[in-house]
């Protein structure tokens, strides 16, 4: 089963729509591909390609004979954008999620001045507990 999950992500990633890439990308000649599955559900793969998109994902069963078993994986990838900016993410895929990490990726603004203020004058000022 392990080997037929890690099968399918490498065969997703493979066929992964590319409609938005240059002719040139379309292309590109595998430099390398690995792909390494232990009995253990413990799994590397990784992909270079000459255009200069690269992954590889490390990943394995967590707790596997416990209550709570989970698939666990890191990996990173990086390729150039249309706009020509080489692009890297990283991430972890664990029991909290997916955690993707790139300066990419959009980030929330910061909390305006007064908000800020306001809770630190919160904190340093507690309400008086309720009485019963």
């Amino acid at each position: 089963m392990m080997k037929l999950l890690v099968l399918a992500a490498a065969v997703a990633l493979a066929a992964a729509d590319v409609s938005h890439l240059q002719r040139s990308d379309k292309d590109a000649q595998i430099l390398k591909q690995e792909l390494d599955v232990d009995v253990e559900g413990r799994y590397h793969w990784a992909l270079e390609t000459d255009n200069g998109i690269s992954a590889n994902e490390n990943g394995e069963l967590k707790n596997p004979t416990g209550e709570n078993p989970a698939q666990v994986a890191q990996g990173e990838a990086q390729w150039t954008s249309p706009e020509g900016e080489v692009i890297k993410l990283q991430y972890v895929a664990d029991e909290n999620g997916f955690q993707p990490q790139g300066s990419h990726l959009p980030t929330p603004p910061p909390i305006p001045a007064a908000i800020v203020r306001a809770l630190e004058y919160i904190r340093a000022h507690p309400p008086p507990p309720e009485s019963p």
